[in-house]
């Protein structure tokens, strides 16, 4: 919930100013002072140090608190004519608190403020400076507004002194020659940083100075574009218009960053993904993985049968080798071409800055409703119905069997989650060639048997003999492509809603009555389905509601978002949270033998867990983002979070006592 957070900055700024009074009775819990690095010279910058030494436990602000906190605010009591720059911090660190994020400093740490020192300023004397200096000071608990009126001491220059001011100006992140650019792609902040490709980044992180610009909870990405580097961040906060952004880009190793402006220019796309979230999976097993996910995925009730049918047009070539290894070619051409043609869209969308996912094709309701027309002409022509020899599942030749390929590769998307879960998950964070391999690989599992059948007339003996079993077989296929017929219109109903998915429906029927008259040579029926079809086809996009229902649950779930996780974590008991999709078939297998069973929902009362649901059926940048922490490409994902610890990935396929089992163990 988005309040919870307001809520807790509210909470922090009302509980800081109660504690106004308070802080005057007592030392500060971060002590402060202010000295100069040299004595003052006339016409030249003197550097001057807030130096803060944080009790333990407590921690000051950056300039940017981020979710909550408040930063430094100083009024500098100065000679005439002498000015104070923009204080210029070192790197700070992340603190997450009840969701929130901080920016902060836990250990001792300094400020450094130029002070422009006149010409005709007189110096012979030590002028006296001073600073009302206000700051926030918080523990994990509390947090307590503290001041102080600090007055600059000159001290004596020795070697401990220049070290002291080495250590902090080497402490200050240098700010780079070349300005950065800056672009908003939909929900997005792009960036793109100057920095020589031969710098290391193995983790780094982007600190904004201005407010309300991105969110800071949500994972950064980064990409390696030869001399720039690329950074991609959700939006967030009050969502404020840039003009120009300055901020520090922090590295791997604590306290190393760069300072960085940035104004509004063109930001590339694509380039290496880098950072914390790469893949560490030798590229081989996930090229494996993949072909071995594109296999399995032949037994799915909605490719089965294309892929029976196409193997029966070969038995019916009996001995035309030469057609056989064409066909087997082209159906494969069409796999491949359909998995890569899908890939790219998807890396294209997202380098652009979409939070998408695999099968995002099905969080379309006008693409479901396609599908839907094509499974219910093909379940029709299944059962016989209507024969026309130019369908691609019954036509002999190359252009049929690609045709078919393409078919077949679009419909099994929704299937490839418990097979290739990590294959997918890489192809997000690997270079694109890399990515594009793995999308190609997948296709080829997928076509292999088929392929083989083409290549290998071994295997082709083995088929039956072509006969009047054929007819036969071919009306029993009509029932799992039936089957996937009413899975797309229920699909329908919860993408679109019930007119949505009525039209659909229609849609999907009027042309198997157009083509059933037509065989009975009764053109006037023909013709007003055809009309009808063209009514419902026309009218699909005004139909789509914006809200739809979701699917019960024993559990009853609370929607997943990032506060009301956050919020459930800070509760202090154990946390389950699962992503799911209507299209997705594993999920509502494992929904049905380990989520949805009285006895999960009994465990889960006794031991107190909460139940959360990311329903990604349609598309949600959100859910989309948790998804990339746990480098997965799509649905299901199952995370158990034991009572203040870290979540842990559970596996993609659910034994029904698996989470009995985990509730009972946190008792």
């Amino acid at each position: 919930m988005a309040y919870f957070r307001y809520l807790a900055i509210l909470c922090a700024c009302l509980g800081a100013a109660l504690a106004v009074p308070v802080s005057a009775q007592r030392a500060n819990y971060i002590e402060a002072d202010l000295v100069a690095e040299e004595a003052p010279v006339a016409g030249e910058t003197l550097t001057v140090a807030l130096r803060f030494r944080p009790q333990e436990g407590w921690h000051g602000y950056w300039a940017n608190p981020g979710d909550a906190g408040e930063g430094m605010r100083l009024d500098w009591q100065l000679p005439e004519g002498w000015e104070a720059g923009e204080p210029l911090y070192p790197v700070p660190r992340e603190l997450e608190l009840l969701g929130l994020i901080n920016h902060v400093y836990k250990d001792p740490y300094a400020v450094l403020v130029p002070l422009e020192v006149p010409a005709s300023a007189a110096v012979s004397v030590n002028p006296e400076v001073s600073v009302d200096a206000q700051w926030l000071a918080c523990s994990d608990r509390l947090c307590v507004p503290e001041r102080a009126t600090l007055t600059l001491r000159y001290p004596q220059q020795t070697p401990e002194l220049a070290a002291q001011f080495d250590a902090h100006r080497a402490a200050i992140p240098p700010l780079l020659d070349s300005e950065a650019s800056l672009a908003i792609a939909g929900d997005t902040l792009r960036l793109a940083i100057p920095l020589p490709a031969s710098l290391d980044l193995a983790d780094p992180h982007v600190f904004l100075e201005q407010k309300d610009v991105i969110d800071y909870a949500a994972p950064q990405a980064f990409y390696r574009d030869g001399n720039m580097l690329v950074a991609e961040i959700a939006r967030g906060g009050l969502r404020n218009e840039p003009g120009e952004l300055n901020g520090i880009l922090a590295f791997a190793d604590e306290g190393e960053g760069v300072r960085f402006s940035a104004a509004p220019g063109e930001v590339p796309t694509g380039g290496t993904r880098i950072g914390g979230q790469s893949s560490e999976t030798p590229l081989a097993l996930l090229l494996g993985g993949a072909l071995l996910g594109g296999l399995l995925l032949n037994l799915m009730p909605c490719v089965f049968p294309i892929l029976s049918l196409k193997a029966l047009t070969l038995a019916r070539a009996g001995g035309e080798e030469r057609q056989a290894r064409i066909e087997g070619l082209a159906y494969t051409a069409g796999v491949v071409l359909a998995c890569l043609a899908l890939g790219a869209l998807l890396l294209v969308l997202r380098a652009g800055g979409a939070q998408i996912g695999w099968a995002f094709q099905l969080q379309e309701p006008l693409v479901v409703a396609a599908l839907l027309v094509v499974a219910t002409l093909i379940t029709a022509n299944f059962a016989g119905l209507f024969e026309i020899p130019s369908l691609p599942i019954r036509t002999r030749g190359e252009g049929g069997a690609f045709m078919t390929g393409l078919l077949a590769a679009v419909v099994a998307t929704p299937c490839t989650g418990p097979f290739m879960a990590a294959a997918l998950g890489a192809a997000l964070l690997l270079p694109a060639p890399q990515a594009l391999l793995l999308f190609a690989m997948l296709g080829l599992g997928l076509a292999l048997p088929f392929l083989l059948l083409g290549f290998v007339p071994a295997l082709r003996r083995m088929l039956p003999k072509p006969g009047a079993w054929m007819e036969t077989f071919r009306r029993i296929l009509a029932i799992p492509m039936g089957l996937t017929a009413l899975a797309l219109a229920w699909l329908a109903i919860r993408l679109g809603g019930m007119s949505f998915a009525f039209a659909a429906l229609a849609l999907s029927i009027l042309p198997v009555v157009a083509l059933a008259a037509r065989r009975n040579a009764n053109r006037v029926v023909a013709g007003i389905a055809l009309v009808a079809a063209l009514y419902f086809a026309g009218s699909l996009p005004f139909r789509v509601e914006e809200q739809v229902a979701r699917s019960e649950s024993v559990l009853e779930p609370q929607a997943y978002s990032q506060e009301a996780l956050a919020e459930a974590r800070a509760s202090g008991v154990p946390v389950f949270l699962w992503f799911t999709a209507d299209w997705c078939l594993t999920c509502k297998v494992n929904e049905q033998v380990a989520i949805e069973r009285e006895a999960t929902r009994e465990a889960f009362e006794e031991a107190g867990v909460i139940a959360m649901r990311g329903d990604w059926t349609r598309r949600d940048p959100a859910i989309t983002r948790y998804l990339e922490e746990w480098q997965v490409a799509g649905v299901p994902l199952y995370v158990w979070y034991p009572a203040g610890s870290e979540g842990e990935q559970l596996p993609q396929v659910l034994t029904p006592d698996a989470l009995v089992e985990l509730a009972e163990s946190a008792d």
